[in-house]
């Protein structure tokens, strides 16, 4: 009998993504039709390749086989049938321009049963081999946990194909208790949404009878579903009491908040929203960021943005560091002498008196191992209409790499052998990345102009060199289509890497010692030396700690 070992290069992020982004913008809230799911995994000492599984037919029989690593290391191996037939996948999105991302929020850590066949992960990437719609990968999902089981703790994903997004969120049930409950809503065609490790699904419309083809609950014109024992377990294990299942809240009964929950999480999701709503109603929710909560206990689940966005708005909006907002990171004496939004203590910490305290969580932050932005547009053939826009590291610090959903293989420097996490190589998106992005962080004002130079100097030809590709896939055959969308990913890979070799040499060199020597367009020009300022924040907080020592007589 014919085995498949499931080889899923991303797996290592089930044990490293725990500060996770997701912004989700429907096909009437883009400027022209495209749907949009985002992706920055976070975790400190790990590297996300792109990973790739290609499309295939199977055999009656064949079985995927599932490693199980044990106390010991020892390896053991669990299965279940395969499907006839295998989409392809590239990262997290595969060739019907089908995505799913991920943020984990935990919940009720009872509820974790560990002897379930799927963490969240392997469900990802299992349904996208099995889905040619969102809708279904949602009825692929609960079939796959109701047999087999759940492994992991609270977890929203991000559900978008080339006409819907979805949120949906889903924990499960326990030891020795198979299955897990889960709820999904459609975001509105002309809504924003987003979320950060934290439950973010209230109340929701419900149905009085399930859907007997599908197993599950489905309400509110098809725009809600909900596992069968949603609402029932909630009321077994005494998470939800009410007498009136209208009152029901996914979130109260099984991602409960708490002042953690929400700064460090859902203030994420308010700074996005922040950027594309009126600001002063948004800045209405402070004390929700704040912890206020008898005041203020959530934000809309999704907002209808002022202004459509762009791929370039949403690509900024994963390098936010709550810039211009109440909670800016760049405008206190902790930003340092160069106003850096980045910090590197703990998110807990105690100062010398033991007060207890925390620093900001923003979207855009060091310990990312890969960042993505999906695109899918129903208007363009399945292999050119589907990009993820793609870089290992800091979003703030890449420029994103078009990848076509319809390539056969992934560029070499975003592969898993071109990246070991204990040796430098400039074979590596990552390390090159990281070379660039840890000479800037100790030095941010005085370098990220360097950077975003570079950035937007890429992300302009590959914008512009989309309506190119896209003509010349039009009067191809379709079996032409894929090699020539695999060649170009891999032109647009080496054109980033090269950029990113030269930006390097030239911030080494133009701020040596600290002194900046002029530069145009990448590169040296004669000119005077000079010495860049500290922020104005920190030299008046030198002056008040230290008083008149550096005072001039």
């Amino acid at each position: 009998m014919k085995k498949t070992i499931l080889t899923a290069v991303l797996a290592l992020l089930c044990t490293a993504s725990f500060a996770c982004t997701n912004l989700i913008i429907g096909k009437k809230a883009s400027v022209d039709g495209s749907v949009f799911c985002t992706y920055n995994c976070d975790g400190f000492g790990f590297a996300a390749s792109l990973s790739y599984s290609p499309a295939g037919a199977h055999a009656p029989g064949e079985r995927l086989a599932f490693p199980v690593r044990g106390n010991n290391g020892e390896v053991s191996y669990r299965y279940i049938p395969q499907v006839s037939y295998t989409y392809g996948v590239v990262g997290l999105m595969n060739d019907h321009q089908v995505s799913i991302v991920e943020t984990t929020w935990d919940g009720r850590t009872e509820l974790v049963d560990r002897n379930g066949l799927f963490d969240y992960f392997t469900l990802m990437d299992i349904t996208l081999q099995r889905s040619a719609t969102a809708r279904e990968a949602i009825k692929v999902i609960d079939g796959l946990v109701q047999t087999y089981g759940y492994n992991s703790t609270g977890e929203s994903f991000a559900i978008c194909d080339k006409e819907e997004a979805w949120i949906f969120e889903i924990i499960g049930k326990g030891p020795d208790n198979t299955g897990a409950v889960w709820v999904a809503r459609r975001v509105p065609d002309d809504c924003i949404s987003a979320y950060a490790n934290s439950s973010r699904i209230r109340q929701f419309p419900q149905s009085k009878k399930i859907d007997k083809n599908l197993g599950f609950y489905v309400s509110d014109n098809g725009n809600t579903m909900y596992s069968a024992e949603c609402i029932s377990f909630a009321r077994e294990k005494g998470y939800f009491t009410g007498k009136d299942d209208a009152d029901f809240s996914f979130r109260e009964a099984y991602g409960p908040i708490d002042f953690s929950t929400v700064r460090y999480c859902d203030a994420r999701v308010w700074s996005f929203f922040r950027h594309h709503y009126d600001k002063d109603v948004m800045d209405s929710y402070l004390p929700y960021i704040n912890g206020q909560f008898d005041v203020c206990d959530e934000l809309p689940l999704w907002i209808k943005p002022d202004a459509p966005l762009s791929e370039r708005d949403v690509m900024n909006d994963m390098r936010d560091h709550y810039e211009g907002t109440a909670l800016d990171m760049t405008v206190d004496v902790s930003a340092g002498p160069w106003a850096s939004p980045y910090r590197n203590q703990p998110v807990n910490f105690y100062s010398s008196d033991s007060t207890a305290m925390f620093r900001e969580r923003p979207i855009g932050c060091q310990q990312s191992g890969m960042t993505m932005v999906c695109r899918m547009r129903s208007w363009l053939p399945d292999a050119v209409g589907g990009i993820t826009y793609f870089n290992m590291d800091d979003a703030t610090m890449v420029a994103y790499v078009p990848v076509y959903c319809g390539i056969t293989r992934t560029p070499e420097p975003f592969r898993p052998e071109n990246t070991n996490i204990r040796e430098f190589s400039t074979e590596s998106a990552f390390w090159m990345n990281n070379w660039v992005a840890n000479m800037i962080y100790p030095r941010w004002s005085a370098m990220i102009g360097d950077l975003r130079d570079a950035q937007k100097e890429l992300e302009d030809f590959y914008q512009e060199d989309q309506k190119e590709v896209e003509a010349r896939v039009a009067q191809m055959e379709a079996v032409d289509i894929v090699a020539f969308l695999t060649r170009k990913t891999e032109t647009y890979t080496d054109m980033m890497m090269k950029r990113w070799d030269k930006l390097a040499k030239l911030l080494i060199v133009k701020h040596n010692d600290q002194i900046m020597q002029p530069s145009e367009n990448g590169e040296l020009v004669a000119g005077r030396r000079t010495s860049p300022a500290y922020s104005p924040v920190f030299i008046d907080a030198v002056k008040a700690q230290t008083g008149s020592r550096y005072v001039k007589p």
